[in-house]
């Protein structure tokens, strides 16, 4: 079963302005983080607004970025559901349009029980053998797949890895005191990267890598080295970007950073609209601040 470490970016899905899936752009985009050093890429992830994609669209988006990876990373795909059924039928497609991997959300329409959410990660991994990161963001999605409900997962071995995003850096080792090395643990909240690798995740799912791969990779790679104060110069300079990525409008915020570092499209698929106003300026304000820093550092 596959071993994931290092950077895997929840990409972003493209979009043209009237809403449809720009393939073009989202190519290009996956093409450029991998050209920049990125571990593995994870298309659809609610960064990629899976939730408001239709299957068709999903099967492009997955497809294209297979043929992009062309083997260079492994290429995961989100898996967001509200039924048992439905998850596991989808599992097993996303493995046939050439995914490699699924970060599989809880059910998006209903807050399991300890006993369901159980039920609910067995009964996917049992419809595929493609390997599992399970995405623990209790905030957003109001389960939390706590080591308890962990322990009864640690003999199936489709799930492989943990995407932590509790919020709470302690999580990172209470598992490693609860599973030694059972479970590869990904920081999954940007502005706890440097506090996660200090404590030995052995990988990171981000968002404003979309907007800094080079970057990303190379803070990710100077706190494996446990160069820790070269890290947080770069953390530093990047912190109040990264905060932008667990605030609920993260799509528009990162989408909009990308915009403003490589000229990507920044349009997203309604209810979620383009920033207007202060919020938009707060944004801009806080990302060209990063580009003029970075520019100065070369």
């Amino acid at each position: 079963m596959a071993i994931w470490k290092g950077v895997f970016p929840a990409v972003t899905t493209k979009l043209t302005e009237a809403g449809e899936v720009d393939l073009v752009a989202t190519r290009a985009s996956i093409d450029r983080l991998i050209n920049s050093g990125v571990s593995g890429v994870i298309v659809l992830p609610m960064l990629g607004e899976n939730a408001s994609m239709s299957l068709p669209e999903r099967e492009s988006v997955i497809r294209a970025a297979v043929e992009v990876a062309a083997g260079r990373v492994p290429v995961l795909c989100g898996l967001a559901e509200i039924t048992l059924h439905t998850a596991k039928k989808h599992a097993a497609l996303y493995k046939s349009f050439g995914a490699q991997g699924l970060m599989v959300f809880p059910s998006l329409g209903y807050k399991t029980d300890h006993r369901e959410t159980v039920e609910w990660y067995k009964g996917i991994a049992s419809a595929t053998d493609l390997p599992i990161m399970i995405y623990n963001n209790p905030i957003a999605y109001g389960v939390d797949c706590t080591p308890a409900i962990l322990a009864d997962l640690v003999d199936t071995p489709e799930i492989v890895c943990v995407k932590e995003e509790t919020g709470d850096i302690r999580r990172v080792t209470d598992m490693y005191v609860a599973f030694g090395d059972r479970f590869s643990i990904f920081c999954g909240v940007d502005d706890l990267i440097v506090e996660s690798s200090a404590l030995g995740v052995t990988g990171w799912v981000s968002g404003m890598t979309n907007v800094w791969p080079a970057q990303c990779v190379k803070l990710f790679d100077l706190c494996a080295q446990q160069r820790f104060s070269e890290a947080r110069e770069l953390y530093h300079i990047l912190t109040p970007s990264f905060h932008l990525d667990v605030h609920v409008k993260l799509v528009q915020y990162i989408k909009l950073a990308e915009h403003l570092v490589y000229g990507a499209p920044e349009w997203t698929r309604a209810p979620r609209l383009a920033l207007v106003g202060q919020e938009r300026e707060y944004v801009i304000s806080t990302v060209q601040k990063a580009i003029d820093i970075l520019a100065v550092r070369g």
